[in-house]
């Protein structure tokens, strides 16, 4: 497999956007406008210069690169601290319950509050792999390196991460849940209101959303049933951020009604196990199976590989992976089981 991640460039524009294009929306940090993402691979390549281990807010860029042909084929983005330009809104699902005497009866309410609980948390998502390469475990590749380089730049994280995954889409592109809440009081269907926030940003829902609980026994049938509920293409993906250790808390996405994922950062198990060592040997023909890693911020790579743990903490790998990594003996690789 020749495939490996690295930071994403300016001329990335075409193949991002062409990704963008098959989302079929509800896809806010890849939005198929190239002013936008020309914007976001800007500011991407300003948190790419930037030396400092501060904890900003920033944002990188990931591109899935085919080393063989050079071809950009999927996508992924961190960003550092959420909520620090405009508010990071989200619903919170809880319950209130209320008792009466007189009626000897107890009932249990649930309700949607908007709140900013979440903010100055950092964020991994964006990730979009091409739907021709969707085997081999490359959306797993893609998904598990954002943590290897939180790992590799650990004091550019906060303390939390999160990670929100898409809601339910109906087959008109609408949202049962946008439908049902937050558009009844925009006058937007979902597609627009979703482009316009890709584009401007979310202060419009701090403008026009009303401040009160919304109770979800008011809500009609069909924005009921999708709350929390991740779209059937990000099943997978929720998965795989339950095996990393996140949790989800009855955070839900404001647009889609989309599960938000939450964990501590050093308890992602990425990136609690991620291994540091210096490489002793690129000529391994057996091993095991893993991620492996290498280079600060624009210079990062990363790719499947096969290492072996070395009693005095330096690792051997196959010189497969050494090659797409470019790296040699005595350079330093992170590395995590796969």
């Amino acid at each position: 497999m020749s495939f490996r991640l690295r930071a994403a460039r300016t001329e990335d524009i075409e193949p991002l956007y062409e990704m963008a294009k098959l989302t079929g929306g509800g896809f806010t940090n890849l939005p198929a406008d190239r002013d936008a993402l020309g914007a976001k691979l800007a500011r991407s390549s300003d948190a790419f210069a930037n030396p400092g281990d501060e904890l900003v807010d920033e944002q990188f860029v990931l591109v899935l690169e085919n080393a063989e042909i050079g071809a950009v084929r999927g996508t992924c983005q961190l960003m550092t601290q959420v909520g620090q330009q405009w508010p990071f809104y989200s619903y919170r699902l809880n319950t209130l319950t209320q008792h009466s005497q007189e009626l000897d009866r107890t009932v249990r309410a649930e309700l949607l509050s908007l709140v900013t609980d979440l903010e100055g948390s950092s964020e991994v998502g964006g990730l979009f792999l091409h739907p021709n390469e969707r085997a081999g475990g490359l959306g797993l590749l893609l998904a598990r390196s954002r943590y290897l380089f939180i790992a590799m730049h650990r004091a550019r994280f906060a303390d939390r991460i999160l990670a929100e995954l898409r809601g339910i889409i109906d087959e008109r592109g609408g949202s049962p849940f946008w439908d049902g809440v937050a558009g009844r009081f925009f006058g937007m269907s979902f597609q627009e209101a979703d482009y316009f926030n890709a584009i401007n940003g979310n202060q419009f829902i701090a403008d026009l959303m009303p401040k009160h609980p919304v109770y979800v026994a008011m809500l009609d049938v069909e924005a009921k049933k999708v709350i929390g509920l991740p779209h059937p293409t990000g099943r997978a993906a929720m998965r795989m951020l339950e095996k990393e250790g996140f949790r989800y808390e009855g955070y839900v996405d404001i647009f889609d009604g989309g599960p938000s994922m939450i964990a501590r950062t050093d308890d992602v198990v990425s990136i609690a196990q991620a291994h540091q060592g210096t490489v002793a040997d690129i000529a391994l023909e057996t091993g095991e199976k893993a991620l492996l890693a290498t280079g600060r911020l624009t210079e990062f790579r990363s790719c499947y590989g096969a290492r072996e743990l070395r009693d005095d903490g330096s690792v051997a790998i196959d010189a497969h992976a050494a090659d797409l990594l470019g790296v040699g003996k005595g350079d330093t690789v992170w590395s995590v089981a796969r």
